[in-house]
């Protein structure tokens, strides 16, 4: 089947966010939202969220899903608004767990913390299937840019989250904690392994040079033949030292504090203190 697909790009963040449709009813899933979030003021907005909840109920569809492709590290999650708004479960891959444990002492957040992905209704193992509607979805582990990282292929779209980007601009880190451009490689040849006319689309864009607009759909054959660093057959040693190469001259990403304590818990915020304020921390020479 052949999903409908709806892409709303949030440019401060260079975010793609889908809506996936069960082109034979009113089913819907909701993949990688973005919570608005202003880093100088430590105030939060629902605008984004709020054009996708526009539309969904504009198109009259009903929302069974709030997918994540992983623990994003450049941009907060609304799935809690968005279930809050229009129901659905919210899922990410059962790795969820490693993620939670490395950054559940990075941020120092004690035994009240659960490391169990309880924060989630689903999680996904490898070979999962799920349905949106009468739309079939199998879930591919595809980690490398994180452990936890997910491809969900539903229908002839596959949705890559950050493991690839458009062909001019290659592939995503892999330096984060539990990243690895070894295990990346692998993951990148099992997207590939995919039918030719698989449709791709991916998790961000930031414009390679040349190119005057945002994109954010390719296809396997095209990524396979034309992928910047991992296109035309580049082995893996090759792929290797090109990764980690350039991760050691990036910086982190603006976000990735506030992103990682929210998004580890499923887009919550962490529990208010007694007077109902609600604080992010800020780890020195950890990250």
């Amino acid at each position: 089947m052949t999903p409908d697909v709806t892409a709303f790009f949030d440019e401060a963040t260079n975010t793609v966010s889908y809506v996936v449709r069960d082109p034979a009813g009113r089913k819907a899933a909701v993949i990688d939202s973005v919570l608005d979030f202003d880093h100088a003021s430590g105030r939060t907005d629902t605008r984004s969220a709020d054009e996708i909840i526009a539309f969904i109920e504009a198109e009259g569809l009903e929302l069974d899903w709030v997918l994540e492709t992983h623990v994003h590290a450049d941009h907060l999650s609304a799935a809690p608004y968005l279930q809050e708004r229009l129901g659905g479960k919210i899922g990410i891959g059962d790795r969820i767990t490693v993620i939670q444990d490395t950054f559940g002492k990075v941020f120092n957040e004690g035994t009240e913390f659960q490391r169990d992905g309880s924060q989630f209704d689903e999680l996904f193992r490898d070979g999962d299937s799920f349905y949106i509607g009468q739309l079939r979805g199998d879930v591919l582990h595809t980690p490398g840019h994180t452990p936890a990282c997910l491809t969900y292929v539903i229908g002839d779209a596959a949705f890559v989250g950050d493991t690839l980007f458009m062909p001019d601009f290659g592939t995503a880190r892999c330096d984060f904690p539990g990243g690895s451009a070894d295990v990346m490689y692998d993951s990148v040849q099992k997207i590939l392994s995919l039918p030719d006319e698989t449709r791709i689309f991916v998790g961000h864009d930031y414009k390679a040079p040349g190119r005057d607009e945002y994109a954010w759909e390719t296809t396997v054959g095209e990524q396979r033949a034309r992928n910047v660093h991992i296109g035309g057959g580049t082995d893996r040693d090759d792929f290797v030292e090109m990764r980690e190469t350039r991760d050691a001259k990036l910086a982190m990403p603006k976000l990735i504090v506030p992103s990682l304590q929210v998004n580890m818990r499923a887009g919550n915020m962490p529990e208010p203190d007694d007077q109902g304020d609600v604080f992010l921390k800020l780890p020195i020479n950890k990250l």
